[in-house]
């Protein structure tokens, strides 16, 4: 981790962009709140990647976290609460240049290395998570942990989780779960595995001129075994069900000490964002691209945004931190069909259009 060789910094501090030789440098600069995110982080990514496309002196991108702690914990979540108590505008705003600098980065035109050392959760994932090459090491910890704060998974994550190996995906949106490298290997969130030591090695040879594809496959370590592939048939059993209350009953069903803690997680959970969730990835599966996902993915954080269980997840788990949220409707016998559909409409301040 770390922005060393990067030349001279440009924009906002949060966001260190540089030079070395042909590579161009994205570090994100906020370590003391784990390189969370901001809408003029976003935007400042935004225009290096947008000026880099059209210079050929850069062949390739990179990107990584400053500090020892990870690539990006996410979004600025105490930023979207207290937004949120306002009414939103600043939220969607945020979505706004977020999501469109997610899809950016599923089609950039150059290799775009994104080293997810350490933590990349949420907005982390969107950044890292679609890149061409995308790179974990053994400190690796990726999360879309959105279930644990009133929230869905976005930023192009309902998208992997929904393509992820069976019902993997499904049991890591629920449960909010931590894959480790080879988990997120094995899920296809991440391409290769190397050694955290070895990053500064991949830095100098990409910024000598090297071909990104290469110096990582020559770098590269065997991936580490994946926990979830292991556990692959009771996950695939009880989150093939069509409904929360099922996985539930499977998951209790099945007397796997596993299962019960999943159980136990999901119990934890917000009841709305929990069938929500489970709709958005059934959705993804069938939706032709990123781009029509994060369409999805708009119009469901839209919603959150003025749903109390988002601002009351936060409260509890960020702001006063007593793990203690109170859900409203409480059970997912109170959450209604309608009450889904509704994270599905088109917010009244419009869609996002980026699949046209």
């Amino acid at each position: 981790m770390g922005a060393a060789a990067m030349g001279t910094p440009q924009g906002g501090p949060d966001v260190l962009i540089g030079r070395a030789g042909p590579l161009g440098r994205i570090t994100l600069n906020r370590p003391r709140a784990l390189n969370s995110l901001t809408r003029p982080m976003l935007e400042t990514v935004r225009a290096a990647l947008d000026a880099w496309a059209a210079d050929d002196t850069v062949t390739a991108v990179l990107l990584d976290g400053a500090g020892e702690r990870g690539l990006c914990a996410g979004a600025d979540i105490r930023a979207i609460h207290d937004d949120a108590k306002r009414g939103g505008a600043g939220g969607r705003a945020f979505f706004r240049v977020e999501y469109p600098l997610n899809e950016l980065v599923s089609r950039y035109p150059k290799p775009y290395v994104a080293l997810m050392d350490g933590i990349t959760m949420g907005g982390g994932v969107g950044l890292a998570g679609h890149a061409g090459i995308r790179v974990v090491t053994e400190r690796s910890a990726v999360a879309m942990p959105e279930t644990r704060i009133g929230l869905v998974p976005d930023v192009g994550g309902s998208r992997l989780l929904a393509l992820a190996p069976g019902e993997l995906g499904t049991h890591v949106a629920l449960t909010a779960a931590t894959m480790t490298a080879g988990d997120a290997l094995h899920c296809g969130f991440a391409d290769h595995y190397l050694p955290s030591d070895a990053l500064p090695a991949l830095t100098d040879r990409l910024a000598a001129g090297d071909t990104p594809a290469k110096a990582v496959a020559e770098l590269a370590a065997p991936a580490p075994p994946s926990a979830l592939a292991e556990q692959h048939e009771w996950i695939d059993h009880c989150y093939a069900a069509d409904s929360v209350e099922e996985i539930l009953e499977r998951l209790h069903a099945t007397g796997l000490p596993a299962a019960a803690d999943a159980a136990v997680q999901l119990h934890a959970k917000s009841p709305t964002m929990l069938k929500v969730t489970l709709a958005a990835l059934r959705r993804a599966r069938t939706l032709p691209s990123l781009a029509a996902t994060l369409d999805q993915e708009y119009r469901i954080s839209c919603a959150a945004l003025a749903h109390h269980d988002l601002v009351e997840g936060i409260r509890a788990q960020v702001v006063d931190k007593d793990r203690d949220p109170h859900w409203s409707p409480a059970t997912l016998a109170e959450v209604t069909p309608a009450d889904v559909a509704r994270f599905f409409a088109a917010p009244e301040s419009g869609d996002l259009h980026l699949a046209g």
